[in-house]
């Protein structure tokens, strides 16, 4: 692996642009760029840039740009505050990010053309998450600041003046994408919106994204769904049996009300959703009632997994 200056011979044009701003933010902030071969305090470029390709067209009859005859898609480049998704995500609903499957989200609708993601990496949960993240993208920025006088917003700091150089530098980005749930990226979207006349969509976790936020953009989206997010609580619930049969536990602590409190304490979930989930649960098959004898002889209702159906929904694995 070679260092920035190993592109100095593919001439001006984006990527060289890019490569200048590179070197600018390492100096300024002591950014560290991590790839999946270092780690290190310098700032490295782990890949070849994309060979340009064939220059779109114009179609005649519709004006439109085509590519090999087939309307253009829309691209976007994405910025992701890593430290908003895992820690909202963790807290409120007990999983975490997957980047890989947003990305393959994204792709679906847009031409990709670059993740940056942002956060302070010092974290161990984050950090934790580093190998995942760099299966998805090699633009990850250390935002962790040394100094004594510690501010709280410093990644934000770094990822807005990311995404101003960006939207002055890259003219050819139809739609710019910030995963944040914070109300100080109004500013850069308003001004990516009127200044730049690009598209602005924004991603933020549910229940954790500014409502001033989502005015300013041109479009947002909140994640989990409810759908997912009793997905999740069904494969807490599972994984719950999973430790009680494992250590056989069955009898009073398979109880709805056992069941309930035992996952909402360990995970911070809300009682009554846990207890909505396992309705649910009920009213599919997922799990069904049985009557057991307790330690006195006297009979209690508990629940059971249904595992053949719970491994074939893939919320369950042996």
């Amino acid at each position: 692996m070679k260092k920035l200056d190993f592109f100095k011979n593919f001439g001006q044009g984006s990527h060289w642009e890019k490569t200048q701003f590179f070197l600018t933010c390492g100096k300024r902030y002591g950014t560290v760029i991590m790839t999946e071969e270092s780690d290190s305090q310098a700032i490295y470029y782990s890949k070849i840039p994309k060979t340009l390709g064939f220059p779109a067209s114009k179609n005649r009859k519709g004006g439109e740009k085509m590519l090999f005859g087939n309307k253009k898609r829309l691209s976007c480049t994405a910025f992701v505050d890593f430290e908003h998704w895992y820690i909202a995500l963790e807290r409120q609903y007990g999983v975490k990010p997957d980047l890989k499957a947003w990305k393959e989200e994204l792709s679906q609708k847009y031409d990709v053309d670059e993740i940056a993601v942002f956060g302070d990496f010092s974290n161990t949960g984050l950090r934790g998450e580093l190998d995942k993240l760099r299966n998805v993208t090699h633009m990850i920025f250390d935002t962790k600041n040394s100094s004594e006088y510690y501010k709280k917003d410093f990644t934000d700091f770094i990822m807005l003046d990311y995404i101003y150089q960006k939207a002055m530098t890259r003219k050819d980005i139809d739609v710019f994408v910030i995963f944040t749930g914070d109300g100080h990226f109004s500013s850069v979207v308003r001004f990516i919106i009127n200044q730049c006349h690009k598209k602005v969509g924004i991603y933020g976790i549910t229940g954790a994204l500014s409502s001033q936020l989502k005015l300013a953009a041109s479009w947002h989206h909140e994640i989990p769904s409810d759908t997912e997010i009793y997905k999740n609580y069904y494969k807490l619930i599972a994984q719950n049996f999973d430790y009680l049969t494992v250590h056989r536990e069955f009898g009073i602590n398979a109880t709805p009300e056992k069941i309930v409190e035992r996952i909402s304490q360990k995970h911070k979930i809300e009682k009554v959703e846990i207890a909505k989930a396992l309705c649910q649960m009920l009213d599919d098959g997922y799990i069904y009632k049985a009557v057991v004898k307790d330690e006195t002889n006297k009979k209690i209702s508990i629940l059971k997994p249904n595992w053949e159906l719970l491994a074939r929904d893939k919320l369950w694995k042996h």
